[in-house]
C-alpha cells in the first residue's frame, strides 16, 4: 500500500507542478490575432503544437494521468481521489510560489498544512484498516 500512496503523491506532484508551467507556456497565445476565425484557430493550434514551454509540461501532466490509471488498480478509489486532488492543489501553490507568481498568504499556508495533515490521516486510517 505504501508504494501505491507514493505513486499517488508522484501523480499529484506531476499534476500540480505542471499546472503553473502549462499556464505560463500558453501565456503568449493571447497575442495571436487574425480577423478570420479559421486562421485564428489554426494559428493558435500551431502555437500550441510548436511551443516547447507548453508541450513538455503537458507531456509530464499526461504521464501523471497514466501513473494515476495504474495506481487505481491497486488502491481504493475513496483514497486515491482525495489524496491526488488535494495534494495537487498543494503542489500547484508551491510551484507557483517558486515561479514567483506570489508568496502564499498565511491562509494559504495554513490550508496547505491542513490538506497535508488530512491526507496523512486518511492514508494512516486506510493503512490501519488494511492490517
Amino acid at each position: 500500500m505504501l508504494n501505491t500512496v507514493i505513486n499517488l503523491v508522484i501523480v499529484a506532484l506531476l499534476w500540480g507542478a505542471t499546472n503553473p508551467l502549462i499556464k505560463k507556456g500558453t501565456g503568449q497565445i493571447t497575442t495571436i490575432h487574425h480577423e478570420n476565425k479559421l486562421k485564428q484557430f489554426l494559428a493558435e493550434v500551431f502555437f500550441i503544437f510548436t511551443n516547447v514551454g507548453y508541450l513538455i509540461p503537458m507531456a509530464l501532466n499526461q504521464l501523471g494521468s497514466v501513473l494515476y490509471f495504474f495506481a487505481l488498480q491497486n488502491i481504493d478509489i475513496s483514497l486515491a481521489v482525495p489524496v491526488t486532488n488535494s495534494l495537487t492543489f498543494v503542489f500547484t501553490a508551491l510551484t507557483g510560489w517558486f515561479l514567483e507568481e506570489g508568496v502564499p498568504t498565511r491562509k494559504t499556508i495554513v490550508g496547505m498544512c491542513s490538506v497535508i495533515a488530512g491526507t496523512s490521516l486518511m492514508c494512516y486510517d486506510k493503512y490501519l484498516q488494511a492490517k
